[in-house]
């Protein structure tokens, strides 16, 4: 005769869980079918219904109904098997079950973690095609209800619908399926705390060297490979929970951009140091000629920590030795004569000192690097923030 309706109602209780890795969603739902069979009517006075357990199912008909690309899914059988059967005297047939059932989500990740996924749940007959067996939502858009208190620790639930449509395969024909869509909004705050907070603060903490004397080379060296490698620690912790997707995630843009403007930072004192010494060699070149001296090594040089500036590398070691015991016999004759007064130049000459120190010492491409990596950061954060949100 003709197809067989056979009404669907979901009411989830439950979404348990998310997989980004195995890219999939389990859920915890109740299913209940309605359909008539008149084989199954009986005489009632009080027009009352007569409901029956599981063990009844195994000996009438009911519709073969699956979960398209269902990886694991189980009937809750605890106290029982929460399966329900309720026939009315008319041939009406209720019958209800609970479900936990693990189903792909087809997830794109390119806009991770600032994406929203779509999944959705897929019920057809197994057997039954649209001749036999016509699946529909019994009573329309409001077929599928949810419990209020479901909530997910890494998503917003924004939206729950029904809809429904048709699956050919070649070999049996066109079979009705029903489907339960879902949206799910990932919150952002968490991978806030976890990579965009931590790789801004690496960035900004190669940019220290910048302020460091360009002749500390095992502090800016040291600070520069710290933070490349704290960068890809973290780089290396968003891979790990990830699948292994062919193309870019919007965290890896981000990450990939902040450690290049971490590896820019070394590389930018790299050449910081090679022009300081190429620099340094020529002018000790040029005023070993015109005063006809012996002038020390730019590395030697650098040793002697306290009386060497960039003015005075073309001194001879005999006239460094006697400089600093002439600054020294200086020292202790004015600490002798006035106490304060010495106390107070002191402080002068430092501040003086310090001053005119860090502007010898401060190369030209230091000053730059100072405006134009916070600058470009700035900009790129801008950019990245609006594309993407």
């Amino acid at each position: 005769g003709s197809p067989i309706p056979v009404g669907i109602d979901v009411q989830v209780e439950s979404i348990d869980s998310i997989s980004e890795v195995d890219m999939d969603f389990t859920m915890t739902l109740y299913l209940r079918h309605y359909w008539k069979d008149e084989r199954l009517s009986f005489r009632s006075n009080k027009n009352k219904s007569m409901t029956f357990d599981g063990r009844l199912i195994k000996k009438i008909w009911v519709p073969d109904v699956f979960f398209v690309h269902s990886k694991r899914s189980f009937i809750h059988d605890t106290t029982v098997e929460n399966v329900m059967l309720r026939v009315y005297p008319d041939g009406n047939v209720l019958f209800s079950l609970r479900i936990t059932v693990s189903a792909m989500c087809f997830m794109d990740f390119s806009r991770f973690p600032l994406d929203t996924q779509n999944c959705s749940l897929e019920l057809e007959s197994y057997a039954y095609n649209e001749d036999d067996l016509m699946l529909y939502w019994k009573h329309g858009n409001k077929s599928l209800s949810t419990d209020e208190h479901i909530s997910l620790s890494q998503f917003f639930i924004e939206e729950f619908s029904a809809s429904s449509g048709l699956a050919f395969y070649s070999s049996t024909g066109w079979y009705n399926r029903l489907f339960i869509n879902f949206a799910l909004r990932r919150h952002i705050f968490f991978f806030v705390l976890q990579s965009y907070f931590p790789a801004m603060l690496m960035v900004m903490l190669s940019w220290v060297s910048f302020w460091i004397d360009r002749r500390a080379v095992p502090a800016r060296v040291s600070l520069g490979i710290t933070t490349v490698l704290t960068m890809s620690t973290i780089m290396t912790g968003v891979s790990a929970s990830m699948p292994q997707v062919s193309y870019i995630k919007a965290v890896d843009v981000y990450l990939w951009i902040s450690f290049l403007f971490v590896f820019l930072s070394v590389i930018e004192y790299a050449a910081v140091n090679y022009l300081t010494t190429i620099e340094e060699r020529k002018q000790l070149k040029k005023r070993g000629k015109a005063l006809g001296t012996y002038s020390i090594d730019a590395v030697q040089a650098m040793a002697f920590d306290g009386c060497f500036h960039d003015t005075d590398v073309d001194m001879d070691l005999t006239a460094f030795s006697d400089r600093c015991e002439e600054n020294e016999t200086r020292a202790r004759a004015a600490s002798v004569s006035n106490v304060d007064t010495t106390h107070i130049k002191r402080k002068r000459s430092l501040k003086g000192n310090v001053g005119r120190i860090i502007l010898q010492n401060n190369h030209v491409i230091d000053t730059y690097s100072r405006i134009i990596f916070p600058s470009v950061y700035i900009v790129f954060n801008f950019f990245y923030w609006g594309l993407y949100i």
